[in-house]
């Protein structure tokens, strides 16, 4: 099964994208836009930068858990993991993402 983009109102009338892989795990979620063709924007920004391997910046969260941030070109972040258990874990989600990003649909939800 494919990933999928699944794009989303936020409560503050904004909208907010996640990147899932083909067996239904979040495996990447954007920042909250304030208009919709912004987040499709983003989503596009994810396909392009998710090729780039350098566009990925390795981190460990406050608990000691090991998580990643895709990067524009601009340095700005566009998607954030969730923690992982290892990095092994992290690094396996990050190559999901490249591998799903390119070619999947977007999903809209309301």
């Amino acid at each position: 099964m494919a990933g999928k983009f699944v794009l989303k109102p936020t409560s503050s009338g904004g909208y907010r994208f996640n990147l899932k892989a083909g067996n239904g795990e979040i495996i990447l979620t954007s920042q909250s836009y304030a208009a919709k063709e912004s987040a499709l924007h983003g989503i596009e920004s994810v396909r392009e930068n998710a090729q780039k391997d350098e566009r990925f910046e390795r981190l460990t969260d406050k608990a000691g858990q090991p998580r990643f941030n895709l990067l524009a070109g601009n340095g700005q972040v566009i998607g954030t993991s969730e923690s992982y258990s290892s990095t092994a874990a992290r690094d396996h989600g990050i190559e999901s993402v490249k591998e799903n990003a390119p070619k999947a649909a977007v999903v809209e939800e309301v």
